[in-house]
């Protein structure tokens, strides 16, 4: 059974760091930026976004997905419900299938492989597959300047006529795995950030370059169009390219822009390649294996033409600013906590409403209260009856505040907005930025971020973001 590809989808965080700042604090250089995660961003918060935009693409409903296959190297719960997070915040259904894989940069195609055995064995009609990552390295490594974050997301399904309209023209091919027992990058126990490579020159030459060129010859059998190639220190991935004797690597230009995003990197070069027909190779590597797989686009897939327009932009931020967005230099001094742990009935019982962002609508005069866990009863009439509905992700700023003094671990500016919303429900949230790009009236839209750090795992929400003029 034929494997299609519906449509795709990409993200990477807020943040862009040059390299030359990064190599000026150690004392070397540095070329091109690598893509930083806000405090408030991580790797679930990107695959929202990548698998919301996929979604779109594909003219899919959440709610018609049938499995979830997410890859990333750093799930945001170290053991806890990652999968049950990003599902819900997603909407997709409380019964979907799927698998969570996870603890290297080769996790991003195991989902991608995964999702596609599913949809072809028959066991899903819809499978959406994500790849994200945020490289979190030490401060001071060879590899610093090089590590980024982004997200990738894909829709397969079956090739029936109900499933995959004729129109969508990609689809799976084949694909090649070896597996060898070499470490390469990885944290050891009760580390957070990556090691760097122990010897360079050993990983070159005896595990990386023989692995992979073995991986890419086997695929160079083919007539491959454009090549998806892992590129770990910015020079090896064009050594792989040279002797697979491809033409066209969409994924230099990937790494120009956002840095190695580790288990996305692969399939971020690859999707931006599904805009024109022809063969495209997908290669990953990490964790002691590497994977090789063919996508045959006969068509351009839905999403694929914005994917470079969807990661590309971004504030620079000073080496400073990117140290303290990824923990790696805090504050000395007294913080606040949440006070609430995350575990605790009001997370439990709120979970629904705060992931799916629901309302609840009552049944005799439609208003819409929010958050229903808070009123229970509606604020218009009273009436005792709502049932719960998901509330619009678009709306404007009924009024606003910005918050200049904040207590750690919050960061000041903090704007506080109250949002009519385009269904008539009004929130009030956190909004994303400094408030410098919000006013009363101004056009916004509701994305997932990361509210809190607390007992060690995160917390999670909707902020409001400022639409820009040239957004629809």
């Amino acid at each position: 059974m034929a494997v299609r590809v519906l449509g795709v989808g990409a993200a990477a965080p807020e943040l862009r760091l040059h390299a030359a700042d990064v190599g000026a604090a150690w004392g070397r250089g540095g070329r091109g930026d690598v893509a930083v995660c806000a405090p408030d961003e991580d790797t679930l918060t990107l695959s929202w976004l990548a698998a919301t935009r996929a979604l779109r693409a594909a003219g899919v409903e959440a709610s018609d997905v049938d499995v979830l296959f997410w890859g990333t190297s750093r799930p945001p719960f170290a053991e806890g419900p990652s999968f049950a997070f990003l599902a819900a915040s997603l909407s997709l259904s409380a019964s979907i299938g799927g698998s969570l894989s996870a603890g290297s940069a080769h996790s991003g195609i195991e989902a991608f492989v995964g999702a596609a055995d599913a949809v072809r064995a028959g066991s899903a009609r819809i499978a959406l597959v994500v790849a994200s990552d945020a490289v979190r390295p030490g401060p001071g490594t060879g590899f610093e300047a090089r590590c980024g974050a982004g997200a990738a997301a894909l829709v397969l399904a079956t090739d029936e006529p109900e499933a995959a309209p004729a129109t969508i023209g990609a689809t799976i091919g084949a694909r090649v795995t070896r597996t060898r027992p070499f470490l390469d990058r990885y944290r050891g126990d009760g580390e957070v950030d990556n090691r760097d490579l122990y010897d360079a020159r050993l990983f070159r030459e005896e595990i990386f370059l023989p692995v992979v060129n073995e991986v890419a010859e086997a695929l160079a059998a083919f007539d491959v169009r454009a090549w998806s190639l892992p590129d770990p220190d910015g020079r090896l991935g064009a050594v792989v390219a040279r002797k697979a004797g491809a033409a066209e690597t969409p994924s230099a230009t990937v790494y120009a822009a956002i840095g190695d995003a580790g288990a996305a990197a692969p399939l971020l070069g690859g999707i931006a390649a599904m805009d024109t027909a022809g063969l495209v190779a997908i290669v990953a590597t990490g964790g002691g294996r590497t994977t090789g797989l063919l996508v045959d686009v006969a068509a351009p897939v839905p999403g694929a033409a914005t994917t470079l327009q969807s990661i590309s932009g971004g504030a620079t931020a000073s080496y400073a600013e990117a140290l303290r967005a990824r923990g790696q230099l805090l504050p000395v001094g007294e913080t606040i906590p949440m006070g609430v742990p995350p575990e605790s009935a009001m997370f439990v019982r709120g979970a629904d409403e705060m992931l799916g962002l629901l309302g609840g609508r009552c049944v005799d005069c439609g208003t819409i209260s929010t958050p229903p866990s808070i009123h229970p009863h509606c604020i218009n009439c009273g009436g005792p009856k709502l049932e719960p509905v998901a509330l619009s992700r678009g709306g404007r700023v009924h009024t606003f505040v910005v918050n200049q003094t904040m207590p750690a671990p919050f960061v000041a500016p903090l704007p506080i907005a109250v949002l009519d919303m385009d269904d008539g429900s009004r929130l009030m949230l956190q909004a994303i930025g400094d408030g410098t790009d919000i006013e009363i009236g101004t056009r916004v839209e509701l994305v997932l971020r990361k509210y809190a750090h607390e007992r060690g795992v995160p917390v999670y929400g909707f902020k409001a973001r400022a639409k820009k003029d040239d957004e629809s």
